[in-house]
């Protein structure tokens, strides 16, 4: 089997990939994540999935790297990791009763023959009308700072939302799975096959 490699030290992608039951190694590749001038969100993280695989793969010519970066956008303005406090409570109250979408680059790069595959998933979420109160307690609770968007969604995240809508909701975590699972597939690793050798 081609070796496996996560281009990110993002936990929450290394779960999401985990689920598949392959084998695989992760690293974080070093690159400039800037936005180009008038850069649209899915143009940003499509460019961002395909850059962190390219990054890695002089280090690792025999594997198959995962790529992926993701932004939400509210009002049509993106809007990255808070990182502290007082922008995340900004951007729950900008996000109250309105719909932020998620986009996530995904990118599976053959590093042996430099062929990638691209996609970029979008995800859709519906805030409820939240106070203040509400935003702080979830913050104080939850510290989601390193999430785009101020919130984790596999934890009290949920509470936040009214209405989720996308075809996978993996992709709001960071990892698109089934969209991923197609593109192994087509390389040649179809994850359900390899879970049944396994278990023989």
């Amino acid at each position: 089997m081609q070796p496996i490699l996560l281009a990110s030290s993002s936990i929450y992608r290394r779960e999401l990939l985990s689920r598949l039951g392959l084998a695989f190694e992760w690293t974080s590749p070093d690159i400039d994540e800037s936005p180009l001038t008038d850069e649209s969100a899915d143009a940003l993280v499509a460019r961002l999935a395909l850059a962190k695989a390219t990054a890695l793969a002089g280090k690792y010519p025999k594997h198959l790297i995962i790529g992926s970066d993701q932004v939400a956008v509210l009002d049509n303005q993106i809007i990255g990791k808070p990182h502290t406090y007082e922008r995340a409570f900004k951007q729950l109250q900008a996000a109250s009763n309105k719909e932020l979408t998620f986009n996530t680059g995904l990118c599976l790069l053959d590093a042996q023959t430099g062929k990638s595959q691209i996609a970029v998933e979008k995800f859709h979420v519906r805030f409820r009308n939240l106070s203040d109160e509400q935003i702080h307690h979830y913050l104080s609770h939850e510290q989601p700072y390193d999430c785009a968007g101020s919130f984790k969604c596999e934890g009290l995240g949920i509470a936040l939302f009214k209405e989720l809508k996308g075809k996978d909701p993996n992709a709001l975590i960071g990892l698109p799975l089934i969209r991923l699972v197609d593109m192994l597939t087509n390389a040649g690793l179809d994850p359900l096959l390899l879970a049944a050798q396994k278990a023989n």
